[in-house]
């Protein structure tokens, strides 16, 4: 008798899809923002500026001419008119973005990494090491960020380098703050008492387990910092502690402009114009980027 041969089955493996990570939701969520996806794109071309700004500038930024002093703006030859040294302002204004970004976000960056570092010792640590660090810290809280810079930078001596120096230490307190307080709720964790009752030191806890959980959350209030960085840093070279003559900052610019406001009102205004696009587009990248990374789990 002959076997009927059955046919087989075919197996098909099943298809799992994959849950998108952390940071893929947080891309998703952020894309999804077209508030701050606008804030990122004039972020962007500001710092396209910042570093190319020398070699697109349609004029010499520094050369002079009493001849086309305050000219309004649509002047021939000048979009946006010229100072009081009859400088072109579109010029200056693309090359002050260097300088100007440049005293907004470095002492940022150097503030998060003190400030981190400050911070999740603190956090970690917990008990006597963290009272004794905080308390430190609460001791700049006693004055105002605008009369602390001012008086550091008074006591250093004017410069960019001094400014840079003043604001780091303005900004180490309030992210030293968030990173203890961050690290502190991170140290509770189940995941962190399990690494730590496995044998796992101190340090390798906070690179493995810790670090990756609350430098998100750090990173993006730092970020929010850099708007107030640059009204802080152009408030100095306004009031000549900060970027000296003949270097074009916006701070700066306001301050050699303020006496032709009566004159030329909207010359006087574009670099603080500047400074406002700037810092708004900074707090609502900031705002973009919180709101993405509050994922509820």
């Amino acid at each position: 008798m002959n076997e009927i041969s059955m046919p087989k089955a075919v197996i098909q493996p099943l298809a799992f899809e994959r849950s998108p990570g952390y940071w893929q939701t947080v891309g998703r969520r952020f894309m999804r923002d077209r508030v701050a996806i606008g804030a990122a794109v004039v972020v962007a071309i500001l710092l396209i500026l910042a570093v190319f700004g020398p070699w697109l500038v349609p004029s010499d930024p520094y050369a002079s001419s009493m001849m086309k002093r305050l000219k309004p703006i649509g002047f021939e030859g000048h979009p946006l008119g010229t100072d009081e040294l009859g400088r072109d302002m579109l010029s200056r204004l693309m090359v002050g973005a260097r300088l100007s970004l440049f005293m907004g976000i470095t002492p940022v960056i150097l503030a998060f990494v003190v400030g981190s570092v400050i911070g999740i010792t603190a956090g970690y640590a917990g008990g006597t090491l963290n009272t004794v660090m905080m308390r430190t810290i609460d001791v700049f809280y006693a004055f105002p960020s605008v009369l602390l810079a001012i008086a550091l930078s008074g006591a250093l001596g004017a410069g960019i380098t001094n400014s840079l120096i003043s604001l780091t230490i303005v900004f180490i307190p309030p992210i030293a703050r968030v990173a203890e307080s961050v690290t502190t709720q991170i140290r509770g964790r189940d995941f962190v008492d399990a690494a730590r009752a496995s044998g796992a030191n101190a340090f390798t806890i906070v690179r493995v387990h810790v670090l990756g959980n609350v430098l998100g959350p750090i990173f993006v209030y730092a970020t929010s910092l850099i708007a107030v960085a640059m009204i802080l840093a152009s408030g100095l070279s306004f009031l000549g502690l900060g970027v000296k003559p003949p270097e074009p900052e916006w701070g700066l610019m306001l301050n050699t402009l303020r006496t032709a406001i009566y004159v030329q009102p909207w010359i006087a205004a574009l670099p603080g114009v500047m400074i406002f696009i700037t810092s708004i587009a900074f707090n609502l990248l900031a705002d973009g980027l919180r709101s993405a990374m509050e994922i509820k789990q």
